[in-house]
């Protein structure tokens, strides 16, 4: 079976010593790599280092994801993807509050590789206002995603989730995808309340959810996969299959993980589901949320879209 994985990066700090795997884009200063815990991630990671990983793992595709909020950084993610057969899509970054976010995504897609361009994702979850996604200008600018018929990516921790519902709600006609479950407190084995808002979202039929960045939110080096099983089985049993899609979150998995122990969890933690399901799960649902069919060639798997929404 034809895999995704729906989530992953690439990067070259500008203090990291030179690449001997290829090259990627341009050198970027990353200050949130100088955080403590993060030495293993300062140095290059490119596509041909996720390659073999990859290839191992029987994934064929992949949904790059932006790191920084650098349109440069956009541009350059969608002319790697024109570059090779691996990147199905990239989620870019462009300023949701500009008053001409229309221009700049008509630039983008004019752009070498701009055909890939597949949807937007902010970092939110370093925002200080936790309500951040209700600002006027910012469904402004959703509503300006929407029109354009990408998808935006909810990068929110729990306590943003309140809000994250919100926007959901009154932009229905816009595709969301919740990125990494929003990171719940699996190290502390804590579900409440983040199961009770994600179950608040997941009612919503324009929203779609990553199993994906679980192993750094346990305890690094000592998670299992029975630590990760609650968290799972709330967003499985809350979207449905047909609504999750698999990420690696690589390289961020390497703190805690290689790509092949998170592949390894994410079949794990999907075993009891029939062979239909686990289908969407390791690809149906990306190629839906993310319209992928439309760009390698190898037709739609569904409608397209959200579910309920046609693009």
């Amino acid at each position: 079976m034809s895999r995704v994985d729906a989530h992953h990066h690439v990067w070259r700090p500008a203090s990291a010593p030179p690449s001997a795997t290829g090259s990627g884009p341009r050198r970027r200063v990353h200050e949130w790599l100088d955080a403590p815990g993060m030495a293993p991630l300062r140095r290059d990671f490119t596509l041909a280092d996720l390659a073999p990983a990859a290839r191992a793992a029987g994934i064929d595709r992949t949904v790059l994801v932006q790191v920084l909020p650098d349109i440069d950084e956009t541009a350059e993610f969608l002319m790697l993807a024109a570059a090779g057969d691996v990147v199905a899509g990239v989620v870019g970054w462009a300023d949701l509050t500009s008053d001409d976010l229309a221009g700049t995504l008509d630039a983008l897609r004019a752009a070498p590789g701009g055909d890939h361009l597949v949807g937007l994702r902010h970092l939110v979850q370093g925002e200080p206002d936790p309500g951040w996604l209700n600002r006027p200008d910012v469904h402004r600018g959703l509503r300006t995603v929407a029109q354009a018929g990408l998808t935006y990516d909810l990068l929110v921790l729990p306590h943003q989730l309140p809000a994250a519902i919100t926007a959901v709600r009154e932009r229905p006609e816009l595709t969301f995808v919740l990125d990494h479950l929003s990171k719940p407190p699996i190290a502390t084995g804590e579900l409440q309340p983040w199961a009770s808002l994600v179950r608040e979202l997941a009612a919503l039929p324009n929203v779609f959810c990553k199993l994906s960045g679980m192993v750094t939110e346990a305890e690094r080096h000592q998670w299992s996969v029975d630590a990760l099983r609650p968290y799972a089985d709330v967003v499985l049993d809350a979207f449905g299959p047909e609504r999750v899609m698999f990420g690696s979150d690589w390289p961020v998995c390497l703190l805690a993980a290689s790509y092949e122990e998170v592949v390894d969890a994410a079949e794990a933690l999907t075993a009891d589901l029939t062979a239909a399901e686990r289908s969407h799960v390791f690809a149906v649902t990306a190629e839906r949320a993310y319209g992928l069919g439309e760009r390698d060639g190898r037709g739609r798997a569904g409608d397209g879209g959200p579910v309920g929404v046609v693009r």
